[in-house]
């Protein structure tokens, strides 16, 4: 069972490592649904701390349908994450109709090199993302799915969110739910869903707020709750 936690400074990743985060998502732009952090913050944060960092790839925060320009600087920034120690990257494309955008895929897949990646929350808005798991698992770099089953929140979609962790059993990917959950519903929610990962944010930070730091209180909290599954 794996808690992955968002961190968008060196403090939060600080903080995220002390108080039981197993794994850190790096992004810059928590309010517009995160964008790729500087170099700078990378290289400080992979220093910084020990456990496991996927770093966010995307250049703006206008959709996932990206044009040759932003193309050429996700390839760009990509090879700068691979260079930085981090140990994952984060991205996710679609074309025109809303679905994988597959030739973009894998020119950014031939760039992040050894890297784990995940596909992000792009994927919530497919259509069929049952049809869209199973094309996801034939790149064996994608290690993961992020995904709140199609909704703004985990908790309004536990049954897509039981099925898809159903059906990344026995594949090479694994699906790591976000969006929405917070320490007081954390447990039931990993009951209901069977989920082996769980992604959060805004549930760890002081006052519940995006923009203000993680609580170490919270954090402990829903450690504490992941640590009874594993």
């Amino acid at each position: 069972m794996i808690l992955e936690v968002i961190a968008t400074s060196v403090l939060d990743a600080k903080l995220a490592q002390e108080h039981g985060a197993d794994r850190i998502e790096l992004i810059s732009g928590i309010v517009e649904g995160g964008v790729t952090p500087s170099i700078g913050l990378i290289e400080q944060v992979v220093k910084a701390v020990d456990i496991p960092v996927n770093v966010m790839l995307r250049p703006h925060a206008n959709g996932f349908r990206y044009d040759e320009d932003d193309l050429g600087v996700m390839a760009r920034d990509a090879g700068i994450i691979r260079e930085s120690g981090a140990a994952g990257i984060v991205m996710g494309v679609l074309d025109e109709r809303g679905e994988i955008d597959t030739s973009a895929l894998e020119m950014l897949l031939n760039e992040t090199g050894k890297l784990a990646v995940t596909f992000h929350r792009a994927f919530d808005e497919l259509q069929d993302r049952r049809s869209a798991l199973e094309l996801l698992s034939r790149y064996p770099a994608i290690r993961k799915i992020l995904t709140s089953g199609g909704k703004p929140s985990v908790l309004d979609a536990k049954e897509e969110i039981a099925e898809l962790a159903k059906l990344s059993e026995g594949r090479s990917l694994a699906l790591l739910a976000g969006s929405g959950l917070g320490v007081e519903t954390l447990d039931e929610f990993i009951r209901q869903t069977q989920v082996r990962e769980v992604h959060m944010g805004t549930g760890v930070r002081r006052n519940g707020r995006a923009l203000e730091p993680i609580d170490p209180d919270k954090l402990r909290a829903a450690a504490d709750i992941v640590a009874r599954y594993k």
